[in-house]
């Protein structure tokens, strides 16, 4: 029985890391070939339209990375630059004011 139960956990643990490296190409509404990384994230197969795209992409600002002078930005939370209503607010427990 405790043999059969830990072939069944090796098999069910091969099935899952065989299926976390898998990258599937697929086509766009477009005709753009591209690729689907398992974490959500995509590419153009095409290298030079891969490369335009990084360069547009590299402009946006959530791409820039956390500001000098910034607060947060910390385990997914949003960065607070100087300015914002809640930048530098301090603790909202009215105990420690």
């Amino acid at each position: 029985m405790k043999i059969a139960a830990v072939l069944l956990m090796a098999l069910a643990s091969a099935g899952a890391l065989a299926g976390e490296g898998a990258v599937i190409e697929a086509t766009t509404a477009a005709g753009e070939k591209v690729e689907l990384m398992p974490d959500g994230r995509w590419r153009f197969v095409d290298q030079a339209k891969q490369a335009e795209a990084k360069k547009v992409a590299d402009t946006w600002p959530q791409n820039q990375g956390r500001p000098e002078g910034a607060q947060g930005g910390w385990f997914g939370t949003r960065t607070l630059l100087p300015g914002d209503k809640d930048y530098n607010r301090g603790t909202l427990n009215p105990k420690m004011r």
